[in-house]
């Protein structure tokens, strides 16, 4: 799956995300909300962040995007996040993220469109 971390997020996980056999990218220092998600869709990738920002469906319509997750993880270390990225990725295929927002917790998620 093509990936795009928002700049909130453990720098780790994208070592962990590409050794799991996904093509990972990471949101420039600065970018604006706005533009991130342009950058996500101009480059085909579903968005992780921990913005909940993005799980606002009026400011961000998920239609319009190929997918977000929105890590609700806390505190958001390293081990917990990849284990709840472990058992979403495990659970839903990556045509399945279109459209939608994930509200990914450490022992469950939400999914909204």
């Amino acid at each position: 799956m093509r990936v795009l971390l928002d700049e909130d997020v453990h720098v780790k996980l994208i070592d962990w995300l590409a050794s799991s056999g996904h093509d990972v990218a990471r949101v420039p220092s600065g970018t604006k909300n706005g533009q991130v998600l342009a950058l996500a869709l101009q480059q085909n990738r579903v968005l992780i962040t921990r913005d909940k920002d993005f799980s606002n469906r009026l400011m961000y319509p998920p239609s319009r995007y190929l997918g977000v997750v929105v890590l609700r993880v806390h505190p958001p270390l390293f081990e917990k996040l990849v284990s709840a990225l472990r058992r979403l990725l495990a659970e839903v295929q990556p045509d399945q993220f279109k459209g939608k927002v994930f509200l990914l917790e450490e022992e469950e998620y939400h999914v909204s469109h």
